[in-house]
Protein backbone atom coordinates (compact mmCIF):
# COMPACT_ATOMS: atom_id res chain seq x y z
CA UNK A 1 0.00 0.00 0.00
CA UNK A 2 3.33 2.51 0.19
CA UNK A 3 2.67 5.54 -2.17
CA UNK A 4 6.50 5.56 -2.72
CA UNK A 5 8.07 3.32 -5.89
CA UNK A 6 10.02 0.73 -3.73
CA UNK A 7 12.35 -2.22 -4.51
CA UNK A 8 15.13 -4.28 -3.53
CA UNK A 9 18.48 -4.16 -5.91
CA UNK A 10 21.58 -6.12 -6.31
CA UNK A 11 25.06 -4.84 -6.29
CA UNK A 12 24.99 -4.91 -9.90
CA UNK A 13 21.89 -2.34 -9.85
CA UNK A 14 19.68 -5.57 -10.79
CA UNK A 15 15.90 -5.69 -9.09
CA UNK A 16 14.80 -8.20 -7.72
CA UNK A 17 11.69 -7.29 -6.12
CA UNK A 18 9.53 -4.43 -6.38
CA UNK A 19 6.15 -2.92 -5.22
CA UNK A 20 2.69 -2.05 -7.03
CA UNK A 21 3.21 1.59 -6.55
CA UNK A 22 5.89 1.19 -9.79
CA UNK A 23 2.45 0.55 -11.48
CA UNK A 24 0.79 3.71 -10.99
CA UNK A 25 3.19 6.33 -11.37
CA UNK A 26 5.23 4.91 -14.11
CA UNK A 27 3.05 2.23 -15.45
CA UNK A 28 5.30 -0.91 -15.08
CA UNK A 29 4.18 -4.09 -13.71
CA UNK A 30 6.55 -5.51 -11.07
CA UNK A 31 7.21 -8.43 -13.72
CA UNK A 32 8.26 -5.58 -16.22
CA UNK A 33 10.94 -4.68 -13.66
CA UNK A 34 11.92 -7.70 -11.92
CA UNK A 35 15.55 -8.29 -13.51
CA UNK A 36 15.98 -5.03 -15.37
CA UNK A 37 18.85 -3.11 -14.08
CA UNK A 38 18.30 0.64 -11.99
CA UNK A 39 20.19 1.99 -15.17
CA UNK A 40 17.86 0.63 -18.17
CA UNK A 41 15.42 3.48 -16.79
CA UNK A 42 17.86 6.78 -15.78
CA UNK A 43 17.19 9.97 -18.66
CA UNK A 44 20.38 9.96 -20.54
CA UNK A 45 21.06 13.15 -19.28
CA UNK A 46 21.00 12.03 -16.06
CA UNK A 47 23.42 8.83 -16.45
CA UNK A 48 26.74 10.58 -15.49
CA UNK A 49 24.97 11.58 -12.08
CA UNK A 50 23.46 8.30 -11.25
CA UNK A 51 26.48 6.86 -11.73
CA UNK A 52 28.36 8.95 -9.29
CA UNK A 53 26.17 8.19 -6.52
CA UNK A 54 26.32 4.15 -7.10
CA UNK A 55 29.90 4.46 -7.24
CA UNK A 56 28.82 5.87 -3.62
CA UNK A 57 26.34 3.11 -2.27
CA UNK A 58 29.02 0.66 -3.27
CA UNK A 59 31.28 1.73 -0.59
CA UNK A 60 28.96 1.65 1.68
CA UNK A 61 27.29 4.71 2.36
CA UNK A 62 23.63 5.48 2.21
CA UNK A 63 22.07 8.09 -0.45
CA UNK A 64 19.75 10.56 0.59
CA UNK A 65 17.57 12.39 -1.83
CA UNK A 66 18.99 11.54 -5.04
CA UNK A 67 16.58 13.27 -7.95
CA UNK A 68 16.65 12.32 -11.15
CA UNK A 69 14.30 11.22 -13.71
CA UNK A 70 13.05 7.92 -14.59
CA UNK A 71 11.23 6.55 -17.48
CA UNK A 72 7.79 5.91 -17.79
CA UNK A 73 6.61 2.83 -19.69
CA UNK A 74 5.28 5.41 -22.56
CA UNK A 75 8.69 6.96 -22.89
CA UNK A 76 8.06 9.99 -21.01
CA UNK A 77 10.15 10.55 -18.06
CA UNK A 78 8.95 11.28 -14.90
CA UNK A 79 11.30 12.91 -11.98
CA UNK A 80 11.94 10.97 -8.76
CA UNK A 81 13.65 11.32 -5.39
CA UNK A 82 15.85 8.14 -4.26
CA UNK A 83 16.86 7.33 -0.69
CA UNK A 84 18.97 4.02 -1.33
CA UNK A 85 20.17 2.17 1.85
CA UNK A 86 22.64 -1.25 1.60
CA UNK A 87 22.10 -3.87 3.24
CA UNK A 88 22.64 -7.35 3.79
CA UNK A 89 24.64 -7.42 0.25
CA UNK A 90 21.48 -5.34 -1.37
CA UNK A 91 20.41 -2.00 -1.76
CA UNK A 92 16.98 -1.32 -0.58
CA UNK A 93 15.64 2.01 -2.17
CA UNK A 94 12.41 4.02 -1.81
CA UNK A 95 11.72 6.78 -4.63
CA UNK A 96 8.86 9.56 -4.02
CA UNK A 97 7.47 11.11 -6.93
CA UNK A 98 8.52 14.69 -7.24
CA UNK A 99 7.80 15.79 -10.83
CA UNK A 100 5.06 18.30 -9.76
CA UNK A 101 7.58 19.92 -7.65
CA UNK A 102 9.78 20.53 -10.75
CA UNK A 103 7.44 21.88 -12.56
CA UNK A 104 6.48 24.51 -9.59
CA UNK A 105 10.35 25.22 -9.55
CA UNK A 106 10.73 25.50 -13.30
CA UNK A 107 7.40 27.84 -13.05
CA UNK A 108 9.01 30.08 -10.50
CA UNK A 109 12.70 30.27 -12.22
CA UNK A 110 10.90 31.66 -15.31
CA UNK A 111 8.69 33.61 -13.32
CA UNK A 112 11.85 35.30 -12.12
CA UNK A 113 13.49 35.30 -15.36
CA UNK A 114 10.72 36.94 -16.85
CA UNK A 115 10.72 39.83 -13.83
CA UNK A 116 14.13 40.15 -14.22
CA UNK A 117 14.33 40.85 -18.22
CA UNK A 118 11.15 43.06 -17.95
CA UNK A 119 12.73 45.22 -15.46
CA UNK A 120 16.23 44.99 -17.59
CA UNK A 121 14.10 45.94 -20.60
CA UNK A 122 12.33 48.78 -18.88
CA UNK A 123 15.66 50.33 -17.49
CA UNK A 124 16.93 50.34 -21.42
CA UNK A 125 13.45 51.71 -22.54
CA UNK A 126 13.50 54.31 -19.79
CA UNK A 127 17.00 55.48 -20.08
CA UNK A 128 18.87 54.43 -22.49
CA UNK A 129 16.72 55.17 -25.27
CA UNK A 130 15.06 58.29 -23.91
CA UNK A 131 18.46 60.24 -23.04
CA UNK A 132 19.65 60.13 -26.58
CA UNK A 133 15.99 61.15 -27.89
CA UNK A 134 15.78 64.02 -25.61
CA UNK A 135 19.24 64.86 -26.80
CA UNK A 136 17.92 65.15 -30.21
CA UNK A 137 14.85 66.75 -29.36
CA UNK A 138 17.25 69.72 -27.59
CA UNK A 139 18.98 70.11 -30.68
CA UNK A 140 16.11 70.14 -32.68
CA UNK A 141 14.95 73.17 -30.54
CA UNK A 142 18.13 75.03 -30.57
CA UNK A 143 18.06 74.92 -34.28
CA UNK A 144 14.80 75.95 -34.70
CA UNK A 145 15.72 79.24 -32.65
CA UNK A 146 18.32 79.98 -34.46
CA UNK A 147 17.06 79.25 -38.12
CA UNK A 148 15.46 82.05 -39.92
CA UNK A 149 14.19 80.03 -43.56
CA UNK A 150 11.35 78.19 -43.30
CA UNK A 151 12.36 75.18 -45.03
CA UNK A 152 14.59 74.43 -41.93
CA UNK A 153 11.67 75.42 -39.63
CA UNK A 154 9.53 72.73 -41.58
CA UNK A 155 12.92 70.24 -41.01
CA UNK A 156 12.95 70.96 -37.54
CA UNK A 157 8.90 70.71 -36.96
CA UNK A 158 9.24 67.13 -38.99
CA UNK A 159 12.24 65.99 -36.08
CA UNK A 160 10.22 67.17 -33.64
CA UNK A 161 7.27 65.45 -34.12
CA UNK A 162 9.14 62.32 -34.79
CA UNK A 163 10.40 61.94 -31.14
CA UNK A 164 7.28 63.04 -29.65
CA UNK A 165 5.47 60.06 -31.61
CA UNK A 166 8.70 57.62 -30.60
CA UNK A 167 8.58 58.80 -26.69
CA UNK A 168 5.00 58.28 -27.08
CA UNK A 169 5.62 54.12 -28.54
CA UNK A 170 8.39 54.31 -25.75
CA UNK A 171 5.52 55.05 -22.89
CA UNK A 172 3.13 52.35 -24.19
CA UNK A 173 5.31 49.61 -24.72
CA UNK A 174 7.09 49.95 -21.30
CA UNK A 175 3.28 50.12 -20.33
CA UNK A 176 2.68 47.24 -22.23
CA UNK A 177 5.63 45.22 -20.52
CA UNK A 178 4.61 46.18 -17.15
CA UNK A 179 1.22 44.76 -17.67
CA UNK A 180 2.37 41.53 -19.53
CA UNK A 181 4.37 40.16 -17.57
CA UNK A 182 2.57 41.26 -13.86
CA UNK A 183 4.21 44.43 -12.97
CA UNK A 184 0.92 45.95 -13.28
CA UNK A 185 1.16 50.09 -14.35
CA UNK A 186 2.02 52.67 -11.61
CA UNK A 187 -1.21 54.23 -10.73
CA UNK A 188 -2.03 55.77 -7.68
CA UNK A 189 -6.03 57.42 -8.22
CA UNK A 190 -6.65 57.64 -4.12
CA UNK A 191 -6.12 61.25 -4.89
CA UNK A 192 -8.97 64.05 -5.96
CA UNK A 193 -8.11 65.54 -9.16
CA UNK A 194 -9.42 68.43 -11.38
CA UNK A 195 -10.41 66.36 -14.06
CA UNK A 196 -12.21 69.17 -16.56
CA UNK A 197 -9.16 71.05 -17.45
CA UNK A 198 -6.93 68.15 -18.24
CA UNK A 199 -9.48 66.85 -20.71
CA UNK A 200 -9.81 70.35 -22.18
CA UNK A 201 -5.85 70.18 -22.20
CA UNK A 202 -6.19 66.61 -24.31
CA UNK A 203 -8.67 68.05 -26.59
CA UNK A 204 -6.53 70.94 -27.37
CA UNK A 205 -3.03 69.19 -28.11
CA UNK A 206 -5.02 66.58 -30.42
CA UNK A 207 -6.97 69.35 -32.28
CA UNK A 208 -3.48 71.06 -32.79
CA UNK A 209 -1.89 68.02 -34.52
CA UNK A 210 -5.42 67.18 -36.24
CA UNK A 211 -6.81 70.92 -37.14
CA UNK A 212 -8.83 69.25 -39.82
CA UNK A 213 -10.76 67.07 -37.61
CA UNK A 214 -14.02 68.58 -36.09
CA UNK A 215 -13.19 66.93 -31.63
CA UNK A 216 -16.77 68.21 -29.71
CA UNK A 217 -16.74 68.44 -25.75
CA UNK A 218 -19.39 67.61 -23.57
CA UNK A 219 -19.37 67.63 -20.31
CA UNK A 220 -21.65 67.40 -17.21
CA UNK A 221 -20.05 66.11 -13.89
CA UNK A 222 -18.96 68.03 -10.49
CA UNK A 223 -14.80 68.37 -10.04
CA UNK A 224 -12.47 66.91 -8.21
CA UNK A 225 -12.97 63.57 -9.05
CA UNK A 226 -9.92 60.30 -7.30
CA UNK A 227 -8.46 59.03 -9.84
CA UNK A 228 -4.52 59.46 -11.22
CA UNK A 229 -4.44 62.55 -13.62
CA UNK A 230 -1.62 61.58 -15.60
CA UNK A 231 -3.08 58.01 -16.35
CA UNK A 232 -6.90 59.68 -16.92
CA UNK A 233 -4.74 62.69 -19.75
CA UNK A 234 -2.93 59.33 -20.88
CA UNK A 235 -6.06 57.39 -21.60
CA UNK A 236 -8.09 60.38 -22.91
CA UNK A 237 -5.18 61.07 -25.32
CA UNK A 238 -5.28 57.18 -26.46
CA UNK A 239 -9.36 57.10 -27.04
CA UNK A 240 -9.68 60.53 -28.79
CA UNK A 241 -6.44 59.77 -30.99
CA UNK A 242 -8.10 56.86 -31.58
CA UNK A 243 -10.65 58.03 -32.83
CA UNK A 244 -9.00 61.13 -35.22
CA UNK A 245 -7.95 57.46 -37.20
CA UNK A 246 -11.32 55.99 -37.80
CA UNK A 247 -13.32 59.24 -38.61
CA UNK A 248 -14.64 62.54 -37.78
CA UNK A 249 -16.62 64.10 -36.23
CA UNK A 250 -15.62 63.14 -32.88
CA UNK A 251 -17.39 63.95 -29.30
CA UNK A 252 -15.76 63.54 -26.08
CA UNK A 253 -18.04 63.21 -22.97
CA UNK A 254 -18.21 62.79 -19.55
CA UNK A 255 -20.42 62.79 -16.63
CA UNK A 256 -21.51 61.79 -13.44
CA UNK A 257 -23.78 58.90 -12.66
CA UNK A 258 -24.44 57.11 -9.56
CA UNK A 259 -21.35 58.20 -7.54
CA UNK A 260 -18.87 57.27 -10.66
CA UNK A 261 -17.59 58.87 -13.46
CA UNK A 262 -17.89 58.13 -16.89
CA UNK A 263 -16.15 59.05 -19.91
CA UNK A 264 -16.22 57.77 -23.68
CA UNK A 265 -15.10 59.05 -26.83
CA UNK A 266 -17.77 58.36 -30.38
CA UNK A 267 -17.08 58.85 -33.70
CA UNK A 268 -18.62 58.43 -36.50
CA UNK A 269 -16.04 56.13 -38.59
CA UNK A 270 -17.34 52.54 -39.57
CA UNK A 271 -18.92 50.02 -37.59
CA UNK A 272 -16.15 47.75 -36.01
CA UNK A 273 -16.71 44.22 -38.09
CA UNK A 274 -18.05 41.68 -35.81
CA UNK A 275 -15.51 38.86 -36.06
CA UNK A 276 -12.94 41.03 -34.13
CA UNK A 277 -14.81 43.23 -31.78
CA UNK A 278 -13.90 40.37 -28.91
CA UNK A 279 -10.12 41.03 -29.46
CA UNK A 280 -10.59 44.96 -29.57
CA UNK A 281 -7.89 45.32 -26.51
CA UNK A 282 -6.10 42.25 -26.95
CA UNK A 283 -2.50 43.97 -28.13
CA UNK A 284 -1.55 43.40 -31.66
CA UNK A 285 -5.02 43.71 -32.67
CA UNK A 286 -6.13 46.59 -35.08
CA UNK A 287 -9.47 46.96 -37.65
CA UNK A 288 -8.80 48.62 -40.99
CA UNK A 289 -5.32 50.24 -40.26
CA UNK A 290 -4.27 52.91 -42.66
CA UNK A 291 -1.11 53.45 -43.47
CA UNK A 292 -0.50 56.62 -41.94
CA UNK A 293 -1.45 55.04 -39.32
CA UNK A 294 1.34 55.44 -36.25
CA UNK A 295 1.62 52.43 -33.04
CA UNK A 296 1.96 49.26 -32.68
CA UNK A 297 -1.41 47.93 -32.26
CA UNK A 298 -1.73 47.85 -28.00
CA UNK A 299 -3.52 51.34 -27.58
CA UNK A 300 -6.77 49.92 -26.61
CA UNK A 301 -5.21 47.22 -24.50
CA UNK A 302 -3.38 50.00 -22.52
CA UNK A 303 -6.05 52.25 -22.30
CA UNK A 304 -7.98 49.63 -20.42
CA UNK A 305 -5.30 48.87 -18.43
CA UNK A 306 -5.57 52.17 -17.09
CA UNK A 307 -9.38 52.25 -16.71
CA UNK A 308 -9.22 49.32 -14.64
CA UNK A 309 -6.03 50.52 -12.73
CA UNK A 310 -8.68 53.94 -12.15
CA UNK A 311 -10.64 51.38 -10.30
CA UNK A 312 -12.97 51.16 -13.07
CA UNK A 313 -13.24 49.34 -16.95
CA UNK A 314 -13.31 50.45 -20.73
CA UNK A 315 -16.04 48.68 -23.03
CA UNK A 316 -16.98 49.56 -26.56
CA UNK A 317 -20.47 49.64 -28.53
CA UNK A 318 -19.90 50.00 -32.51
CA UNK A 319 -23.20 50.71 -34.69
CA UNK A 320 -24.50 52.28 -37.97
CA UNK A 321 -25.10 55.67 -36.40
Amino acid sequence: MAPDLLGFLTREGSFTDTNPAWLKTLDFTAAEVLGRSFMDFIHPEDLDSTRTALVRINNGFPLLNIVNRFRCKDGSYEWLSWNVVPEEGYFFCSARYITAEKKNEAALRTHEEEVKLRDQFIAVLGHDVRNPLAAINAAARMIGRSAEDSQTQDMVASIMGSTGRIANLIDDVMDFTRAQLGGGLNIDWRTSHDVTPILEQTVREISLAHPETEILTEYSFCDPVYCDAGRISQLKSNLVANAVVHGAPITVSAKDRDSSFYLWVTNLGEPIPENIRHMLFEPFVRSNVRQSQNGLGFGLFIAREMARGNGGDLTMTSDAE
